[in-house]
């Protein structure tokens, strides 16, 4: 069986803190994702599963790189290298190696879910998602930047078009951008996390193969 790495996407799932000291290290929650991952890879199934949202996202995110490079000044290009420590695995979006900063790009789906403010950003599965990143690629600071940009016409389908068409927009209104300082003390607890998710993952895989022995096995037993 091979060893389990968390991804990046997904530490936020296994960071939330028990409600009780009985619960262990790991969050009811957080077992709870760690079965369905397990379940993943004893029936060989992906769960996941895409939307309009996911799509629009993969069709205009050059569109939304073109548009945080324009408005910051920058000259960022797609990353294509994926990272490993043992404990996480993450892909990063952009990242700007003389800065040592990271960049997480979200493309909005409507002017609606589009962040204004960086209040309406703050969100602490992407917070734990960019402290991955730091650490994976040894980054001071790491940035989520929320774009708007055109939705394309197919995945519009019946909701108001000026939601979605929105490049008469000056372009400086539509990033909006929260930053994430690199905390180690926070990456020591997503290292002790992970561990804890790595042992109770072998063992929830321990438990399914127990609970689903041939029948003639349990006969003999």
């Amino acid at each position: 069986m091979r060893e389990i790495l968390i991804r990046c996407s997904s530490l936020g799932k296994i960071m939330t803190e028990p409600k009780t000291k009985a619960e262990g290290v790991l969050s009811v929650g957080a077992k709870t994702y760690i079965r369905e991952l397990a379940q993943q890879e004893i029936l060989s199934i992906d769960f996941e599963f895409s939307s309009k949202e996911i799509e629009k996202g993969l069709e205009v995110e050059n569109e939304s790189i073109a548009l945080l490079n324009r408005v910051r000044g920058l000259s960022l290009t797609k990353n294509t290298e994926r990272r490993s420590n043992g404990l996480i695995t993450g892909e990063c979006d952009l990242f700007d190696a003389k800065r040592k900063r990271g960049h997480d790009l979200k493309s909005s789906w409507s002017a609606k879910t589009f962040p204004g403010w960086i209040k309406d950003c703050e969100d602490k599965l992407y917070e734990w998602q960019m402290r991955g990143y730091m650490s994976l690629w040894d980054a001071d600071e790491w940035e989520v930047n929320y774009a708007l940009v055109d939705t394309p016409e197919r995945l519009i389908g019946y909701e108001p078009l000026q939601m979605h068409v929105v490049g008469h927009i000056p372009e400086r209104m539509r990033l909006t951008t929260w930053s994430i300082t690199r905390d180690l003390e926070k990456e020591a607890l997503i290292e002790t996390k992970v561990r804890a998710a790595q042992a109770y993952y072998r063992e929830v895989i321990a438990e399914f193969d127990e609970i689903h022995r041939p029948a003639r096995e349990l006969e003999t037993v």
